[in-house]
Order: structure tokens, then C-alpha cells, then sequence
């Protein structure tokens, strides 16, 4: 084969297809609907996605150039492989069970671990020696995360370095220091700005020795948790990134010391693709951002990234999909290129995480690892043209937003004029909103529930509300992340509650007259109503209005659901109206506009349908059943 063979690409024989003869096959299938509401996406995010991208899509891009581990790190930090710590949490309530525990998930695939050190403990010098004995320090990464002893921490792990005489390069790790996010969250410093930005050049300054130990955490997973979109997280988790950057260097330190000691825990949620764009975005970003302090070279300007799977889809009924969700989530951190992962366990969010869970969540990772091969390709997403035009709309909308916090003042001061509470509240409200209305899906939870589960077992109620920390003494408003899911489930966990007393209240579909739209219609409706744990009566269909009214009052349901076409409406409605007036709540399933004041004149005043606000029917309903 000579080499003009070799040079030959696939599918030469097929003439190459412009953009304009896309566009017209589409235009003409439109059939004159409207091009940019049919196809075009328009993200929560401030911009717009179109059906479709082409090489030439990439022209304007100026990164796609660059290579992995090279500026402006948006292919990655590493150069060769896509390898990343697999962490696991520990919460710290007893040492010598938790240094145990440590060492057995270290031996099932585990290379990092969080230790969540309980407030009671200092911790002292010999604390963490034994909550680390027999781990090899320069073999995992070790992240402490602990109430107000950060500093003490850094001093405690580099004199147990210098103890067991490790590589102090090989030492790899984090302190949880975050006073910006601490103060997010409860509107107060212990003392004040000043002193915590002290306070963190302290702890700068005491990690000198040990190169690779990050010691200033950003949490932009409490933006995220908190409602906030994934352009909005973005934007908010750079600035806070910069008031630490300019804070220190202001007290004298050296951005070459103070940016490669910063690590970024990010949220992962299911937006698939977006999250993939957010995190390389992130990195470029960043990139730019630390090369404007004047670093003496580019190595410095890497963004170390921790990305956690989000709480903020998590669901307690049904809670297996949750098992799905942080497996969609992984692959969208991995294939972004993260540092670390922490995978949440499928019932982290309700009750306290077992073995089994545990595993599951570990095993996650080490499948997409050992067995997908995660690890060996560097940006594997490197080329696509829908997810390199994500990062750039991504990095050009978390941008804008960035430069309005800086010209408010930073972060902090962005944070104590309330503009950056105002700009989370509204989008958390809109996303609420779109759950209550099916716009947004979660599975199991507003749509598709599973209707034989119930929860018969006490639940803490804390679960149902916001994380609340906020001080007595708050300055400031402050976030409160929460689950979107959670209105649902309580709605739903009151029903269990009234069945475990009074028994489960029924739901009795009236399916009547054409096939296709009775059972369409009956399928929405049980799906309906399933999502506030009612029990679901559904039927093959009734020849009469008498065989129906007759079995509905039989069943003793509390609610009626007529199912049937909007054609038939008309005639069927009236009459089961009628006949089961004051018997039960009936509902009408569909919204047939030319029938609608009739049919409230005759008393059916219940409409469900694909623009109901879901939340607030059924919460009505309970009110009605006295639920």
C-alpha cells in the first residue's frame, strides 16, 4: 500500500454536506415552526445551544490548540494519563475506629481519604499520629476536615513527616480552611475578616515544607447546593478564589505560594455534557486569572480540583436511582479531568451511610477506572464540538458574571451587599418551580414513582428542610443548600404517616371511550397522584357511565380521575359529575380549553395536566383529604 493510501480518509466516496444544505433539510422537515423555539436550546445558564455543531464550529475557539498539561489547562493538568485519587469520607467520632476503618477501605481500592474530625476532639499531635497509624502518608492523600484547628493540623502533620522521616514532595493532601465559605453559610467570622485572612497566611506560611498539601479551600459546592445554576457556581467560586488570592498577596505572600495551596471542591451535577464544559472551563479560567498576579511560570496557575457528586438531585424515596445519578455525575468529573472524587452513597441524604452503600459508591469509581479505562486518555472530550463550544459559552457566561462581582468590590463584599444571596434565591426558586411543574425531572420523586414504596419507619424531618447553620449574630443573609426533591418527599412522607393510621387514600381512574387516550391519559394521572403516595385503582375501561360510577363507589376512593378523550368530555363528564356529586373529589384528566366552563358549571372543577403545577395540586389535595 503506498503512502497516498495510507493518507486516504473514510468515507471519501460520500460528496462532504454544507451547513446550508443541513439547514434546509431541517427548515423544510419544520414544516414553518418556528426554527429557535423548536430547536434551539435555551439554557438555564444565559445562553443558547444549538441542535447540531460542525468542524467549522471550532474556528473561533482559541484553545482547542493547546495541549494537556500545558496553559491554559483546559485538556487537563496531566500530561500522560487521566489518573485521579479515589476518596472516601470518614467522619471522626472515635479515632481508633475510624484509623480502622481507613485502613480497610484502603485495601478496597480507596487512595485518598477525608477525615471529618468531630469538634469535640482538638485535634492534637497525637491524635492525628494515631488516626493515621500505619498509613503511609507518602502512598494517599490525606484531607483533614475540622471545625477551627487547620492550622494546628499543618503544623501536626509536618512534624509527623519529619517524625517518620517521609518525602515532604510526596506528601499529598488538604486542610478544609474556608473562612468565605464558613462566613457564606453563617453570616459571621469568628472575628473578623481581617483575622481570618490572618489566620490564613498563618497556615500558608506553616505548610512551606510540604509543596503539595493544599491548605485554602473554595467550596463552590455550597453555591451549587444552595439552587445556584452551574454558570452562576462557576462565577461565584472564582471570585472567592481571587479574594484569597488578593487577601494574601496584599499580607505579602507570593502568588507563587499561595495559588498552588489552593484546592477547589465543585459540586457534580446531571447536567451530562455541562458539567463535563463547567469543569474544563473552570481551569482555563482560573489559569488567566492566576497568570494575571505574575507567576514566575505557568506550572502555578493549575486549578487542583475536588469535585464531589451533588446533593442537591439526591432523593429519599426511590433512592436506588440516586445510584444512577452519581454515576452519570463520575463520568462527567472524570472525563472533565478532576484531581479527586467522592462519590455520595445513594442513601447519604436520609439516613447513615451502611457497608453496603459505602461499596457501592467506591466500586463506582473503580469500575470506571479499572474496567472503562478512564485513566489512561487524557481529555478524552478534547475535539467534540458540541462540548468545546459548552466550554467556551460556559467560560464566556461565568466571565460576565465574574466581572460584575469584581466591580461590586469581590466576593466579599458582593456577598455582604446581598448580590450574590439575590442572584442564588432567584435561580433556586426558578428550579423549584420547574420541579413543581415537571419541567425539571427527578425521577422516582415528581414523576414516575415508584407507588409501592412507602416508608413505614420514623424519618428525621430534618431531611425535608434547608441546611441552616446561620449564626445568632448574622451580618448577612446567609446560604442555606437544600435537596430540590424535598418538598415532594415531604408531601409524600405526611401520606405515609396519615396511612399508618387511617389508611392509604385511593385513587380511582374512570378510564372510559377511545383506547389510545383513556390509557394515556390513566398512565399520567396514576403517575400524578403516585407522587403523593396515594394508591392508584386503575381499570381496563368501562362500557357505561353507571358501571363506572358503580365501581368508583365501591372502591371507596377519595379521588376520581375521569380519563377519556377530549372529544367524549363532553358527554361522559356531566353525567359521572352527576352522579358522584359530593361522593368524591373528582378530577378531570387534560384540559379541553371549548369544554372547560361547562364542565365547571356542572361541577368538575379539578384539571390535571401537562402545565399543572404538580406540588401545589397534590398539597391542595391533602388539604381536602386532611392529610
Amino acid at each position: 500500500m503506498d503512502s497516498n493510501q495510507h493518507k486516504e480518509k473514510l468515507f471519501t466516496e460520500f460528496p462532504p454536506v454544507t451547513t446550508e444544505q443541513w439547514e434546509e433539510v431541517l427548515n423544510k422537515d419544520l414544516k414553518g415552526a418556528d426554527y429557535e423555539k423548536k430547536l434551539v436550546w435555551k439554557t438555564n445558564e444565559g445562553f443558547t445551544v444549538k441542535p447540531y455543531y460542525r468542524e467549522e464550529d471550532l474556528s473561533h475557539l482559541n484553545f482547542t490548540e493547546t495541549f494537556p498539561g500545558h496553559f491554559p489547562f483546559v485538556r487537563g493538568n496531566q500530561k500522560t494519563s487521566n489518573e485521579w485519587h479515589v476518596r472516601q469520607d470518614i467522619y471522626v467520632d472515635d479515632i481508633e475506629t475510624a484509623n480502622k476503618k481507613a485502613l480497610d477501605i484502603l485495601m478496597k481500592g480507596v487512595t485518598s481519604l477525608g477525615f471529618i474530625i468531630d469538634e469535640k476532639f482538638e485535634p492534637t499531635i497525637e491524635e492525628i499520629e494515631h488516626l493515621c497509624a500505619n498509613i503511609y502518608a507518602d502512598a494517599v492523600e490525606l484531607n483533614f476536615i475540622t471545625d477551627k484547628n487547620s492550622l494546628q493540623v499543618v503544623q501536626h502533620v509536618e512534624k509527623l513527616v519529619r517524625k517518620y522521616n517521609r518525602n515532604f514532595e510526596m506528601i499529598f493532601g488538604s486542610v478544609d480552611f474556608d473562612p468565605l465559605g464558613q462566613y457564606a453559610l453563617t453570616g459571621k467570622f469568628p472575628v473578623s475578616s481581617e483575622a481570618a485572612f490572618d489566620l490564613a497566611k498563618q497556615i500558608v506560611e506553616a505548610a512551606k515544607n510540604l509543596p503539595n498539601f493544599k491548605v485554602i479551600t473554595v467550596n463552590g459546592s455550597y453555591f451549587h447546593n444552595s439552587g445556584a445554576t452551574l454558570v452562576e457556581s462557576l462565577a461565584f467560586t472564582l471570585a472567592q478564589g481571587v479574594n484569597y488570592l488578593t487577601q494574601l498577596t496584599d499580607r505579602g505572600l507570593s502568588i507563587n505560594d499561595v495559588a498552588p495551596r489552593m484546592k477547589f471542591n465543585l459540586a457534580v451535577g446531571p447536567n451530562y455534557f455541562m458539567e463535563i464544559a463547567k469543569i474544563r472551563a473552570a481551569r482555563m479560567l482560573w489559569a488567566n486569572i492566576v497568570k494575571a498576579y505574575g507567576p514566575s511560570d505557568e506550572s502555578k496557575t493549575k486549578m487542583f480540583v475536588h469535585a464531589e457528586s451533588s446533593i442537591w438531585n439526591k432523593s429519599m424515596y426511590d433512592p436506588y436511582v440516586n445510584m444512577l445519578r452519581t454515576t452519570t455525575e463520575s463520568m462527567s468529573a472524570l472525563i472533565g479531568g478532576v484531581d479527586s472524587l467522592t462519590v455520595l452513597p445513594f442513601n447519604a441524604v436520609y439516613e447513615e451511610t451502611t457497608e453496603f452503600s459505602e461499596r457501592i459508591a467506591r466500586n463506582q469509581q473503580l469500575l470506571l477506572k479499572e474496567e472503562s479505562y478512564f485513566d489512561k486518555v487524557v481529555d478524552p472530550a478534547a475535539g467534540s464540538y458540541y462540548i468545546e463550544n459548552l466550554t467556551e459559552s460556559i467560560a464566556e457566561e461565568a466571565w460576565k458574571l465574574f466581572l460584575e462581582l469584581q466591580e461590586k468590590g469581590g466576593f466579599l463584599e458582593a456577598f455582604k451587599a446581598g448580590f450574590i444571596q439575590e442572584k442564588i434565591n432567584e435561580s433556586a426558586r426558578k428550579r423549584d418551580m420547574d420541579i413543581a411543574t415537571r419541567k425539571e425531572t427527578v425521577l422516582g420523586t415528581n414523576q414516575y414513582p415508584n407507588t409501592g414504596e412507602y416508608k413505614e419507619e420514623e424519618v428525621d424531618e430534618a431531611i425535608f428542610e434547608t441546611f441552616d447553620i446561620t449564626d445568632k449574630d448574622a451580618e448577612v443573609e446567609t446560604l442555606k443548600p437544600y435537596r430540590g426533591p424535598q418538598a415532594f418527599e415531604q408531601l409524600r412522607y405526611e401520606t405515609d404517616r396519615y396511612a399508618s393510621e387511617f389508611g392509604r387514600p385511593k385513587v380511582f381512574l374512570i378510564t372510559m371511550g377511545n383506547l389510545a387516550m383513556r390509557r394515556a391519559r390513566a398512565q399520567f394521572a396514576g403517575n400524578f397522584f403516585g407522587c403523593a403516595g396515594y394508591e392508584i385503582i386503575d381499570n381496563i375501561g368501562f362500557k357505561t357511565v353507571d358501571e363506572a360510577v358503580n365501581a368508583c363507589a365501591k372502591s371507596g376512593a377519595q379521588i376520581a380521575v375521569i380519563c377519556s378523550s377530549d372529544d367524549e368530555y363532553a358527554d361522559i363528564a356531566p353525567k359521572i359529575a352527576e352522579q358522584l356529586k359530593n361522593k368524591t373529589n373528582l378530577v378531570l384528566a387534560g384540559y379541553p380549553k371549548d369544554l372547560i366552563d361547562d364542565l365547571k358549571a356542572k361541577g368538575i372543577t379539578h384539571f390535571i395536566h401537562i402545565k399543572s403545577n404538580v406540588l401545589e395540586t397534590l398539597q391542595d389535595f391533602q388539604e381536602k383529604l386532611g392529610i
